[in-house]
């Protein structure tokens, strides 16, 4: 295997929600850069499907079924990745929901809870079991998906952008308390992406009068948020911690 200008070549990384979309094509990327990638998700055909791209690369993988809302999920998965590997060394929590809501008085409590539970509950959970394994390891870099709704606020969504704000704030407060451990926390927040999610979501005309309205009169690409969460992983954001980096195509800059 050519290691070349691989910047994670024997590195150990973990995604959540890498059955599709972002969180798939982040772990195809970490392979392409020649890391060990643990695939984590609910979906368990999409993340068989997902580890047998990453060996079709010639990197190596490890599937793991795992509900993020299940605390005892996260830490199995975590577990099986440091007896399997011995180390965590970088880690992408990109796991999350979206729903159609309403206005917030018609938002229902139970997709309130939902929401939190998986965007942000989720999120801290995979922060609590992967920080301690990275100690161990004696550095790591860590991601966590907030998205533009973390950044400002989004109309008939509001328990989405309480969950995407709640992830910012607890990036931020992650980071300070790591930051001399040699442990990097960030957060990517993405716009509007070409996703199984987003499709789900919004219909093709949406997405078109979406795309219409933005700065670069566009809609991003998995790929696209995906490299920006290998470099916040990487050396090259060495000096970059406790950051919300927008992926928007220039939406919040309006």
């Amino acid at each position: 295997m050519d290691n070349t200008n691989a910047r994670f070549a024997g590195k150990v990384s973990f995604v959540t929600g890498a059955a599709a979309g972002i969180g798939r094509a982040a772990a195809l990327a970490f392979a392409r850069e020649r890391a060990i990638v643990v695939v984590a998700d609910i979906s368990e055909q999409g993340i068989q499907e997902t580890a047998r791209m990453i060996e079709d690369l010639g990197a190596r993988a490890l599937a793991v079924n795992c509900d993020i809302t299940r605390a005892e999920h996260v830490k199995s998965a975590l577990d099986k990745t440091f007896a399997t590997f011995g180390r965590l060394d970088v880690a992408f929590n990109n796991a999350g929901i979206e729903m159609k809501e309403g206005v917030t008085a018609d938002c229902r409590i139970e997709d309130w809870d939902r929401i939190i539970n998986t965007n942000l509950r989720g999120v801290f959970v995979c922060l609590k079991y992967e920080i301690p394994l990275m100690l161990k390891s004696g550095s790591g870099a860590i991601v966590n998906m907030s998205s533009i709704a973390g950044l400002v606020g989004l109309k008939a969504a509001a328990a989405y952008t309480a969950s995407k704000h709640g992830v910012v704030g607890l990036t931020k407060a992650a980071a300070l308390d790591y930051a001399q451990s040699n442990i990097r926390i960030n957060a990517v927040c993405p716009g509007l992406i070409n996703t199984p999610l987003v499709q789900h979501v919004l219909t093709p005309e949406q997405q078109g009068q979406i795309a219409a309205s933005q700065p670069m009169a566009r809609i991003g690409n998995p790929e696209e948020v995906a490299s920006v969460v290998l470099w916040l992983c990487s050396e090259g954001a060495s000096f970059v911690t406790g950051h919300a980096l927008a992926v928007d195509g220039g939406f919040v800059a309006t």
